[in-house]
């Protein structure tokens, strides 16, 4: 694959392979007043019940189905839910792999990785130390660097959830998503290519898509990456594979506080009983902290992309 080929046609032949090694996560239509808003219709992708608690399974496995895995097998770095992923795809393909994740990943997300038979490795630092890690891993050994959103299958693959969420919910007037390192709403921009407007959510704290955007080029950014949600949405750069993606299909990229990510969390579990990591509901975030305001009568579609947390307690 070059990055050419991340479209439309190519998420949809993607998909033909994929359908029967992921799960079709649901989506719940959700009453605007439940949350506290008035007169919005709610779409939720409930995306953290795919294989290994997030979207990026998608990406994940579409490495292994399109290419040939080497003996070594496959390496990736990972704040923890694309390392559960490529774990999760070694295992169901029995490929070995090894992770590095760095310190700040969640205790959740290193036994989830390790439950899932791969070689977990802890590095000191952040992402980007566990980054440099791998690719030493994969000189070293031989083995496939899987890289969690800056290659093209990985795109594609995480282009399949819009797929999916277009054909459950057509006709959405706007899609909030939480942004990382924009794997996943590079894919979805790929496949949306404007008919239905996108709308990036970030931290505060991990601006990457924002930081890139206000430059117009991806660069990384200046302040340490760090709080809540670091741990799945705390990338350094913006993915240049993304980059473009975002420049031509996303209006607008918004962030929002701790504390936001923290009362979506709460109002989450309280409405619903679906328990969402903090990455997982910042897209919402953005919503029920007014960073994003609805039109009157909107359709609202949210993805809801990770659950590797732990517990219920987000006083």
């Amino acid at each position: 694959m070059t990055q050419y080929s991340i479209n439309r046609d190519t998420i949809s032949t993607n998909y033909d392979r994929l359908r029967g090694h992921i799960r079709r996560t649901p989506v719940l239509l959700v009453a605007a007043e439940d949350l506290g808003l008035k007169g919005s219709e709610i779409h939720l992708k409930l995306e953290l019940f795919q294989h290994s608690g997030s979207f990026k399974a998608r990406g994940a496995l579409t490495h292994f189905l399109l290419g040939d895995i080497p003996e070594a097998g496959v390496a990736a770095a990972s704040g923890g839910n694309h390392g559960a992923a490529v774990a999760y795809a070694a295992k169901a393909l029995h490929k070995p792999a090894t992770i590095f994740v760095p310190e700040i990943a969640s205790p959740a997300k290193q036994a989830s990785i390790r439950a899932l038979g791969a070689n977990l490795e802890v590095i000191k630092g952040q992402y980007a130390d566990a980054s440099d890690a791998a690719e030493r891993h994969c000189i070293n050994t031989g083995a496939k660097n899987i890289h969690a959103y800056n290659q093209p299958e990985t795109l594609v693959g995480q282009g399949s959830l819009a797929l999916e969420f277009d054909a459950q919910s057509p006709r959405l007037s706007t899609i909030l998503v939480a942004i990382g390192g924009g794997g996943l709403i590079g894919g979805m921009a790929a496949w949306y290519q404007g008919s239905t407007r996108l709308i990036g959510v970030e931290p505060e704290t991990c601006a990457t898509a924002k930081t890139a955007l206000d430059v117009g080029r991806p660069v990384d950014v200046e302040v340490d990456v760090n709080g809540l949600a670091a741990d799945s949405l705390g990338a350094r750069r913006v993915g240049s594979l993304a980059f473009p993606l975002i420049q031509s299909y996303v209006e607008d990229v918004l962030t929002v506080s701790d504390d936001a990510i923290r009362h979506a969390q709460a109002l989450l579990w309280d409405k619903t009983r679906i328990v969402a990591e903090p990455g997982g509901a910042t897209a919402l975030a953005a919503l029920l902290s007014g960073a994003y305001v609805p039109e009157d009568n909107e359709r609202i579609g949210i993805v809801i992309c990770g659950a590797n947390t732990t517990g219920v307690d987000f006083d």
